[in-house]
């Protein structure tokens, strides 16, 4: 498959609350190689900056980021604003609060409710912005969300947020965010390989609800933050063959194939492979190969 005149838009769109993005975008965590995430050592600045104004030439218009993804070397929001600022009108940077690190990069207990604006407001320093478009709540094992969401939904009335999220939740934390504040997307770990019955449950809840499912680790399957798995089964390497397509496309076209309410957010810092990240929007899978799929799926919940 020729990748490099396919753009973002061959993977359709999707609306998270009135902003409208390509559904292949950009995870940003990649960029800081942080040891906190097992990451190995960061892409040159140069080449991480060159990166993220090619995603932005190929049509990506959602990135996806955080203030706590930063190592000794790199802060991913400071890249993204070194790179893209002054933003384009259409560009959607989503952001994510609720985990802590100290400036030391250490990671420290859950972030408090009341510590949220701060987070809010660090996110919005680094990136230069008013205000941020989406902004995820990142659950940190709490059984109830309903006052670290409403802390954010406070935020939201003054004008500092745009829309709301969450991450890392079951049926009954988004059940339960509604009835603070709209939530206009969900991002749960899924993949091929990887998932539960309550993000399964998640997955067809936010289809039925018109609500953006965001998977992240899609490629990356068991090796989680540590990169692309190279466990690729029989089936997932034929029908890569059949495609002229890597592995790691077929994952992700096949999460991609699961509703056009589901995004992409694959992340790199390898110009190659983000031009192969955003080719995999024009993979069409045939209902042969995602029954075989979604047999392995199956297999593996």
């Amino acid at each position: 498959m020729t990748s490099e005149k396919i753009t973002a838009a061959a993977a359709g769109t999707w609306t998270l609350g009135d902003l409208t993005v390509n559904r292949i975008g950009f995870g940003a965590m990649r960029l800081t190689g942080s040891a906190a995430f097992n990451l190995g050592a960061p892409s040159e600045r140069d080449r991480s900056i060159a990166v993220l104004r090619r995603a932005i030439e190929l049509g990506v218009n959602h990135i996806d980021t955080a203030a706590f993804y930063f190592s000794s070397l790199r802060s991913a929001n400071e890249l993204i604003n070194s790179a893209l600022a002054p933003y384009a009108d259409d560009l959607v940077i989503a952001t994510k609060v609720g985990p802590f690190r100290n400036y030391a990069g250490e990671w420290s207990t859950s972030a408090r409710p009341d510590d949220l604006r701060g987070h809010v407001e660090e996110n919005l320093r680094q990136l230069g912005r008013d205000h941020l478009d989406v902004v995820y709540l990142r659950r940190m094992g709490q059984d109830s969300i309903a006052e670290y969401f409403g802390a954010l939904a406070e935020l939201r009335e003054e004008g500092l947020v745009r829309h709301l999220a969450i991450s890392d939740v079951e049926p009954r934390h988004l059940a339960e965010a509604q009835e603070i504040a709209p939530v206009v997307s969900v991002q749960n770990r899924f993949g091929l390989d990887s998932s539960s019955p309550e993000t399964d449950d998640m997955l067809r809840i936010c289809g039925e609800q018109g609500i953006a499912f965001v998977p992240f680790f899609a490629i990356a399957g068991d090796a989680g933050p540590q990169g692309a798995t190279a466990a690729h089964g029989d089936e997932v390497l034929a029908i890569a063959n059949a495609h002229d397509a890597s592995p790691a496309q077929i994952r992700l076209a096949w999460s991609l194939a699961q509703g056009p309410h589901v995004l992409g957010i694959p992340g790199t810092g390898n110009p190659d492979h983000l031009t192969e990240n955003v080719a995999t929007g024009a993979i069409r899978l045939t209902e042969d190969e995602l029954v075989r799929l979604n047999e392995l799926h199956r297999k593996a919940g």
